[in-house]
C-alpha cells in the first residue's frame, strides 16, 4: 500500500475525529449546560432524593465542572445510563463527560477511544450474600446463582475468579443495581456480585442490611474514574484538574468553609495558585481565575465529599482505605498545581 496515502488517510480521519471532539468546552459553555453521565440510581454515588434532586459522590464531580466551567454547580442535565449504555452516550455526544463508577481499563482506553480523566475511587470487586447462606468466602459459592451487570468489567472478573478456582456459577444477567435488589432479597440469585463499594451501597438500601455478608474476597482491581472523548484535550484538561483541584484541596486544608477566607489570606504559594489569587491557571484552562474555588466552594473538598456522600458516618459507612490520601497511607495523589 502507498504509505502516503495510508498516512494522508490516517490524518484525515485524526482530524475529523479531533474537530468532532475539541468544541465540547465551547459547546457546555453556550450551551449552559453540562450533560453528565450517571448511574440509573446507586444512594451514596449518584440517585435523585425525596425532591427529585440528585446527589452522591459522582453527582459531585458533574457539579464540581459545571461550578468551574460554568459558575453554576446546579447547572447539570444528568442523563441515567446502565452498563450497556454509557458508552453509546458518551461516544454520540449525548453526553459531554460520564461520572459513573467506571472502571479504567485498557480496552476501553484504547479501543473504545476514550480518555479517563483520573480516579476518584479506588475500588476491587467483592460479593454480597444472604447471611443464612451460611458461606464464609467467595471459594465456597460453587454451583452458585450470581446476579451480574452484564456490559461490565464484573461480568469478566467473574468468569476469571471461578474459572481459576475450578468451580461453576450460574449468571443471572440483569442491567441495572435497581433490577438486581430484588432478585436477590427473592432468593432468584445466592450472590450479588459488584464493586465492593456498590455493594455498601446497595445493601444499606435493604430493609435489614445485616441479614447480609460481604465475602472476605476482594477479587480485581476496579479504578474508578470519569471520562471524557478522545481528541477532547482541552476539556479533558478541565474535567481533570477540576477533580484533582477537590483531591489537592483536601491535602493542603482548603474546605468549602474556609475557601473564601484563604483565598484572600493565605501565605501558601500553592493554595494561591489553586484559589486563583496568584498566576493564570484558569485561564489556561480557558476558564476564569475563580473555576478551583467554585467548585470547592459548593461540593466542599474530596474528603468532604466522601464524607458526606459515602462515609463511616453514611448508612454506605465505607472507611476511606486506599481512597485516604497519600500523606495518609493511601492512593490519592494529585500532580501539583503550578
Amino acid at each position: 500500500m502507498n504509505n502516503s496515502v495510508f498516512f494522508g488517510a490516517l490524518t484525515v480521519a485524526g482530524l475529523a475525529a479531533g474537530a468532532a471532539a475539541a468544541g465540547t468546552l465551547d459547546d457546555v459553555k453556550a450551551r449552559g449546560k453540562l450533560n453528565c453521565g450517571v448511574t440509573t440510581g446507586l444512594v451514596g454515588f449518584a440517585a435523585p432524593d425525596a425532591n427529585g434532586e440528585w446527589k452522591g459522590f459522582d453527582v459531585a464531580v458533574c457539579r464540581a465542572v459545571a461550578a468551574a466551567v460554568l459558575g453554576d454547580a446546579s447547572a447539570v442535565e444528568f442523563v441515567p445510563t446502565t452498563g450497556k449504555t454509557r458508552f453509546t452516550a458518551l461516544a454520540s455526544g449525548e453526553i459531554d463527560m460520564l461520572a459513573r463508577n467506571t472502571t479504567w481499563t485498557f480496552s476501553r482506553d484504547v479501543d473504545l477511544k476514550f480518555d479517563f480523566v483520573g480516579v476518584n475511587y479506588y475500588d476491587g470487586q467483592g460479593f454480597m450474600v444472604p447471611k443464612d447462606l451460611g458461606v464464609s468466602s467467595a471459594k465456597d459459592l460453587d454451583g452458585a446463582t450470581v446476579c451480574i451487570q452484564t456490559g461490565t468489567t464484573t461480568e469478566l472478573n467473574l468468569a476469571d475468579f471461578f474459572r481459576t478456582n475450578g468451580i461453576s456459577y450460574e449468571p443471572v444477567p440483569i442491567e441495572t443495581n435497581a433490577e438486581a435488589q430484588p432478585l436477590y432479597l427473592d432468593g432468584a440469585c445466592d450472590v450479588y456480585t459488584t464493586d465492593a463499594s456498590g455493594l455498601a451501597a446497595t445493601r444499606a438500601a435493604f430493609e435489614n442490611p445485616a441479614d447480609h455478608v460481604l465475602l472476605p474476597e476482594i477479587i480485581s482491581k476496579e479504578p474508578l474514574g470519569p471520562l471524557v472523548r478522545h481528541g477532547d484535550n482541552e476539556w479533558g484538561d478541565v474535567v481533570r484538574w477540576t477533580l484533582n483541584a477537590l483531591i489537592t484541596a483536601e491535602e493542603l486544608g482548603v474546605s468549602s468553609a474556609n475557601v473564601g477566607e484563604m483565598a484572600s489570606a493565605t501565605n501558601n504559594p500553592e493554595v494561591a495558585r489553586l484559589l486563583g489569587t496568584e498566576g493564570t491557571l484558569g485561564e489556561m484552562l480557558g476558564l476564569d481565575a475563580d473555576w478551583a474555588k467554585r467548585a470547592i466552594e459548593t461540593q466542599g473538598n474530596y474528603g468532604e465529599i466522601f464524607e458526606t456522600n459515602i462515609g463511616e458516618a453514611t448508612p454506605i459507612g465505607l472507611a476511606r482505605g486506599l481512597n485516604a490520601q497519600w500523606t495518609e497511607g493511601g492512593l490519592l495523589y494529585s500532580p501539583p498545581f503550578r
